[in-house]
């Protein structure tokens, strides 16, 4: 017997569970543990709604909100793989697109094919909705970062040159007045004696 679209839509609700148990690098603000990866794209999510305003062009917010819930969800087979520890980044992209063409094709066809679009989307910034979701994306973990006295900047031993060439384009890119908020606030941090 062939499962019904409900029972596809079930399986897949069930599966992204795991995805509060991918443990990220980055602290909650409060420092009382790490966050995880369902955490981090609710969060963004908000970001989005709450931060709309600054996108660099017009976007539409539900196409943006939509990409950001789903864009880690291929960390359920992938890992999270955080840019402060670059010999982990070997073979990332063919693990992330074989756990997007599971994880999505546990869904109806149709929902598997929008979801997987907006993955796609996202991952090559070919759109505004999706240089925005980018933008936000690089953004949060900064201010977190700036809001735990250097977080994984102090952790890593992350310079401010790295910082920048890592956060600035796509933020810069997706919404100039963003990177100009966390450019002061990683300054801000590099300048009170963190490495520069």
């Amino acid at each position: 017997m062939t499962p019904s679209s409900l029972d596809r839509q079930l399986a897949f609700l069930r599966e992204i569970d795991r995805l509060k148990s991918i443990v990220r690098l980055s602290p909650l603000i409060d420092r009382s543990r790490r966050e995880n990866s369902a955490e981090h794209s609710w969060h963004l999510a908000m970001y989005a709604l709450v931060l709309a305003e600054h996108a660099a062009e017009p976007v539409d917010i539900q196409r943006v909100v939509k990409m950001l819930l789903i864009h880690d969800i291929v960390e359920i087979d992938a890992g999270d793989v955080p840019f402060h520890v670059p010999e982990s980044h070997a073979g990332q992209g063919e693990r992330e697109r074989l756990a997007a063409e599971r994880l999505f094709g546990l869904l109806p066809d149709d929902q598997a094919a929008e979801f997987r679009a907006l993955w796609d989307e996202f991952e090559t910034a070919a759109s505004p909705e999706a240089r925005f979701a980018k933008a936000l994306d690089r953004f949060q973990p900064m201010l977190h970062n700036a809001a735990t006295d250097g977080g994984t900047w102090v952790e890593c031993q992350v310079t401010l040159e790295q910082v920048e060439a890592r956060c600035r384009p796509p933020i810069e890119r997706g919404a100039p007045v963003l990177w100009a908020a966390a450019a002061e606030m990683a300054e801000g941090h590099f300048g009170k004696g963190g490495e520069r």
